[in-house]
């Protein structure tokens, strides 16, 4: 059947302005290197999720840091309830810093779903997988919550649950603070910045009583923030803590 001119370029500029909300609302252009993105339910393009840094083998069991078969100097300092630490890559090279930066600064949230589909790759001990009871997100301050629009822990620990059939507890941590940025500082100030900063919710002590939770966040460094986290949660009666992070930054030594 044939169309009218009138109908046809109806039908045309309908087109036309679809596509225009699409690219406004879906991106065509990859957030991290601008390049064309392949599907439209991503938007981080199929070779920046591939250069993405596997952590090397071999691997601490306990905190999953590489070791070159020397003793783990990692997790020496970790909590001993604080059962194990898994992260998906190195935040290291333009790719990880890409897609956290776009999380994290440049409110496309909707990165983390690409970021979790990563982590829930993980291998875990097999103690970890029978008895996690529950996801519980690194809580933002009421401020950077506000500013950034979302929490992408939380964001992580949402899409992480429908894959691993686990509950996410937002509600059982919360920070007694604001904090400091610990991009740009030593091991021992961030210890200093983090002391403290969190506390179990007094409703929430029934839930984590005997628990094993697993952390959420997108980047861990030196642990300082997981250390904190833990010693919060386990406070607060939780009996194990593991943490699942996208990112681990390198220390040094680490190739």
């Amino acid at each position: 059947m044939s169309l009218a001119p009138g109908a046809l370029a109806a039908r045309v500029d309908a087109r036309e302005i679809w596509r225009g909300l699409l690219d406004l609302l879906l991106p065509v252009h990859c957030v991290v290197c601008e390049g064309r993105v392949e599907t439209s339910d991503d938007v981080v393009c199929g070779p920046c999720w591939t250069r993405l840094v596997p952590l090397p083998h071999p691997q601490c069991e306990r905190c999953g840091h590489p070791t070159r078969g020397r003793p783990c100097r990692w997790c020496v300092d970790l909590p001993p309830y604080v059962r194990t630490v898994r992260s998906a890559c190195w935040f290291a090279g333009a790719a990880a810093e890409g897609v956290v930066r776009a999380i994290k600064y440049d409110g496309w949230s909707a990165v983390a779903r690409g970021m979790a589909e990563r982590m829930g790759r993980l291998t875990w001990p097999a103690d970890v997988v029978e008895e996690r009871a529950a996801l519980v997100p690194v809580p933002l301050s009421a401020a950077r919550r506000r500013e950034r629009g979302y929490n992408q822990s939380a964001l992580l620990a949402g899409h992480l649950a429908r894959r691993w059939h686990v509950p996410v507890w937002d509600d059982v941590l919360g920070r007694t603070r604001n904090t400091r940025t610990q991009t740009r500082l030593t091991p021992e100030e961030r210890l200093r910045n983090v002391a403290g900063a969190f506390l179990a919710s007094a409703g929430a002590r029934d839930r984590l009583r005997g628990a094993h939770v697993v952390l959420v966040d997108d980047v861990v460094t030196t642990g300082a923030t997981v250390s904190a986290c833990a010693a919060a949660l386990a406070a607060g009666g939780a009996r194990i803590v593991s943490c699942v992070t996208f990112a681990r930054a390198p220390s040094s030594g680490d190739r």
